[in-house]
């Protein structure tokens, strides 16, 4: 039945006709569609529900694909539904008939054209007939043998990675097919399957056994893999200056310690803590960047940068902890019960050797922050208070506490020579404590801002959404999300808008267009035009991919700092 018309009463239809009985045409209506097939058009309008006013009404049905309308010689009149030949495709006229109210008969004709459109297909809850599959997922899958595989059609697909060309991959329809021959029923695959994975829970279960014995092979044979990575990693850049930091600050804890048995100094045993502090942290910082530099791996697809970070925020705990609190337990107690100090020449010596060794690390802090901040081409302000480097921050922050601590506890132990009173002893140590508290609060602040993914800076934010936006194939960019991952590596996503226009053009210039022409022109049915729109179109989706590729690749290039780029196609 015609969808729209057979609805309506048949007095609303006589009044569309009248409406438009000059024209004897009914313009098309956009969403009447035929039941069957394209080419097979055909609608019935019951007579018997015809109104008095008209005797006969002749109803031309044609669709876009018939070509023009013949003319009156082939067109049937009759009182019930007729079919016009799909190989033939010709107007479809229904006449109905109805009891006039003056005896007479008349007849009119509306003409309705009807838009072909291709039958929509049920692909079901689950299609798998053109998905592809690689080689290692269709053995493990499918519990297929290479030689299985190497049997099926090889499909040539691009690679989604700039340092990989393309690869080889599989139709999962064949080989599901290809499983169902080896293994004889969906029962045998499964049970095969679940016997595999049986295999593999024991392997899992035996996994720490199998790794204490290749360590065990290891050191029989000896290693041959270079280890100048690491070992490289602490002759330069923040593992230098962090194994600098190590060493003095260790030496430092050790005389201040011997300083503080001689004297009983308040003061002189929260700098001995203090060093302490900045030697045990120094060390959880070398073990983050020796971390930091292992490469990705299945489990951690975005590396190990992090653990810089990690490392520095576990530093700020540490020091609130044990430098901090330390210190302020020990004024506390020196200000509650005051003893008397023994001579401080000693402490006075130590205290100086202090200085100079923890102003010559600061140097190095500082040195290094000035050459990075330059080659990033940001100020050495933004640099320390962004993190960019969270290792070189904590050195440059504690060798920067320690020499105003050095500073602060000698004038205090001064003051004690001076008054002979130990409370100024005791407030020294207080004002080491909080100062050692201020940095502690400041590293956990920025390293914890840093692990919570912060955005980039907005001028950088626009300098990468200008940058796409400039591309003729992209006409916007919405939804842009730009985050630090750690050591100043960008991960960048956004949405794209992309030009079909530019993007086809851009497929069509590889290909011979005479050809495209000449398959254009051989289309004569609906089943051709699909086969030419389907294999152009998955084409398009391709080079829409290859698009999406070289934007990823270029923003790369153009901006180092990106390591990980992710469009979507909006």
């Amino acid at each position: 039945m015609f969808q729209g018309l057979a609805q309506r009463p048949w007095h609303a239809l006589c009044r569309l006709y009248l409406q438009h009985h000059a024209t004897r045409v009914c313009q098309p209506c956009h969403g009447w569609q035929s039941s069957g097939t394209a080419r097979n058009l055909w609608y019935s309008l019951p007579a018997s529900h015809m109104p008095g006013t008209a005797a006969a009404t002749q109803i031309h049905f044609y669709s876009s694909t018939s070509g023009e309308k013949d003319g009156p010689d082939k067109t049937s009149t009759s009182a019930s539904p007729h079919k016009a030949s799909a190989s033939q495709p010709k107007p479809e006229t229904t006449t109905a008939h109805g009891p006039s109210a003056t005896g007479q008969s008349a007849s009119e004709t509306i003409h309705v054209k009807v838009r072909a459109v291709l039958k929509k297909r049920d692909y079901g809850s689950i299609y798998t007939q053109n998905n592809f599959i690689t080689a290692v997922r269709a053995m493990n899958e499918f519990c297929l043998k290479p030689s299985a595989i190497e049997q099926l059609r090889k499909i040539r697909r691009r690679s989604p990675h700039d340092d990989t060309e393309a690869f080889t991959v599989f139709l999962r329809s064949d080989v599901e097919a290809k499983a169902l021959e080896v293994w004889g029923s969906h029962e045998a695959l499964g049970r095969e399957h679940k016997l595999r994975k049986e295999v593999e829970r024991e392997y899992k279960e035996n996994l720490f056994q199998n790794r204490k014995l290749l360590k065990e092979y290891n050191d029989f044979l000896g290693d041959t893999k270079p280890r100048f990575g690491k070992r490289l990693t602490f002759l330069q850049g923040p593992g230098k200056v962090v194994m600098v930091a190590i060493c003095i600050n260790g030496l430092n804890f050790f005389f201040k310690l011997l300083a503080w048995v001689y004297t009983g100094s308040a003061s002189m045993f929260s700098e001995a803590i203090h060093s302490l502090a900045d030697t045990c942290n120094q060390a959880l910082l070398a073990l983050g960047i020796s971390q930091s530099v292992r490469n990705p791996d299945p489990g951690h697809p975005y590396g190990f940068s992090n653990m810089r970070y990690i490392a520095s925020l576990i530093s700020g705990v540490g020091i609130f902890m044990m430098g901090a609190g330390l210190s302020w337990y020990h004024g506390i107690i020196g200000l509650m019960n005051p003893q008397p100090i023994e001579s401080l020449l000693w402490a006075y010596c130590i205290l100086a050797g202090s200085l100079l060794s923890e102003g010559a690390t600061l140097l190095v802090a500082i040195n290094e922050i000035k050459k990075s901040a330059g080659i990033r081409g940001v100020s050495f302000y933004e640099y320390v208070m962004q993190s960019h480097d969270p290792s070189t921050n904590v050195v440059l922050l504690e060798d920067t506490a320690a020499v105003l601590g050095v500073i602060l506890a000698a004038s205090c132990m001064g003051l004690t020579s001076l008054t002979g009173n130990p409370c100024y002893d005791s407030l020294g140590s207080l004002g080491v404590g909080t100062l050692l508290g201020a940095v502690s609060m400041f590293l956990i602040y920025t390293n914890t801002e840093a692990l919570l993914g912060r955005s980039i800076q907005p001028e950088q934010v626009q300098k990468l959404t200008e940058f796409l936006e400039s591309d003729p194939a992209v006409r916007a960019i919405h939804d842009v999300k730009a985050t630090d991952i750690g050591l100043s590596k960008v991960r960048f996503k956004a949405e794209v808008d992309f030009d079909g226009q530019v993007v086809t053009r851009s497929y069509l210039e590889k290909q011979d267009i005479e050809q495209i022409l000449h398959e254009i022109q051989q289309v004569k049915t609906l089943e051709e035009l699909e086969n030419f729109m389907l294999k152009h179109g998955e084409n398009i989706i391709d080079t829409l991919g290859a698009e999406v590729d070289r934007l990823e690749r270029e923003l790369k290039q153009h901006n180092p700092d990106v390591r990980h780029v992710d469009l979507e196609i909006l």
